[in-house]
């Protein structure tokens, strides 16, 4: 019994990898599935176990330089990415709209492949981010949100590149590299320091792009269904971007119901911050509230800050505690 459901899902996991592209069989983790699951389940077994064991009785690093350098870098990679799926059809010769896939040996769909592989392979860097959060002990940011995007996206992909690396079902690629762009710069901004929050007023703004991104992708989805002409050859990828695309816009419109209209991320006017049930004063109070208001992605200085404002005001009370006994 055993051998014969065995040999029936070994029949079948042969199948899948006979259909997929043999132009991209020579790219690193393309092979198989094997070897992109396995790095995809080493990322959540160090994420939600082994990560935070590890930290529990240590203090957390201090990455401010790597961070910096990883967020500039994913810019600079993000915007090459962009770059190269406009030049490989969707400024020369993508109609924007139900747009085969291109499975020839022309330099254009090579092209497309590489740029299609390269973006699969930044999701796979993309999972250092929650890595910083952990060796950072920035557990609030861990979210299932924040877990379910970095290990769902690049397992979909890999098979979306695998079958279909190119045409209509690359425009989400896209799109997404466009956000990462902006997304990444704000990141590396934030990890530079607090001389550079200034700059950052525009936090709130990232969700609204993140959800105007999933509105372009399911729209773009949607004509699939609606075009009779359209030939796409894979279209359960299409059926995969409209549902992921769905889905996520759910989810970061309730990130910002909660964040930016109901206020739970944000301090309210009238809080006043206490310590062992006593109220600071005035300016520790709007210390603690500019510390808590500025939240960027990487959750760089706030908490650092905070801590130390409190510091000071506790030794400023000490010696104001001795001066009075004397």
């Amino acid at each position: 019994m055993l051998e014969t459901i065995g040999g029936r899902v070994l029949e079948v996991y042969n199948k899948l990898l006979a259909g997929t592209d043999p132009r991209l069989r020579g790219y690193p983790l393309m092979e198989s599935p094997v070897n992109m699951t396995a790095i995809l389940l080493g990322y959540l077994f160090f994420v939600l176990y082994a990560g935070p064991r590890l930290m529990a009785n240590r203090k957390p690093f201090e990455l401010k330089g790597p961070m910096i350098i990883y967020n500039f870098c994913l810019v600079f990679l993000s915007s090459f990415i962009v770059f190269e799926f406009l030049m490989s059809g969707w400024l020369t010769g993508y109609t924007w709209r139900c747009d085969p896939c291109d499975y020839s040996e022309s330099p254009q769909g090579l092209r497309m492949v590489r740029v299609a592989w390269l973006f699969l392979f930044s999701k796979f860097i993309e999972l250092l981010d929650t890595v910083f959060f952990v060796l950072r002990k920035k557990h609030s940011q861990i979210t299932f949100l924040h877990i379910f995007h970095h290990s769902f996206m690049p397992w979909t992909w890999w098979w979306g590149v695998s079958y279909a690396p190119g045409g209509m079902g690359s425009f989400h690629a896209m799109v997404n590299s466009v956000v990462h762009v902006i997304m990444y710069f704000y990141y590396g901004l934030s990890a530079a320091g607090p001389r550079f929050q200034k700059y950052l007023w525009w936090k709130k703004y990232m969700t609204a792009i993140q959800l105007v991104q999933f509105v372009l992708v399911s729209l773009h989805a949607t004509q699939y269904y609606f075009m009779n002409s359209c030939d796409y050859q894979v279209p359960i990828i299409i059926h995969l971007i409209w549902m992921y695309g769905t889905f996520f816009f759910i989810l970061f419109s309730n990130f910002w119901y909660q964040a930016y209209v109901k206020g739970k991320r944000l301090p309210k006017n009238n809080e006043q911050p206490t310590k062992n049930g006593k109220a600071l004063s005035n300016g520790a109070t709007r210390f603690a509230n500019g510390a808590s208001s500025v939240h960027n992605g990487n959750g760089v200085h706030c908490e650092n800050g905070l801590s130390n404002g409190k510091k000071h005001f506790e030794n400023g009370s000490a010696q104001k505690d001795k001066m009075k006994k004397a």
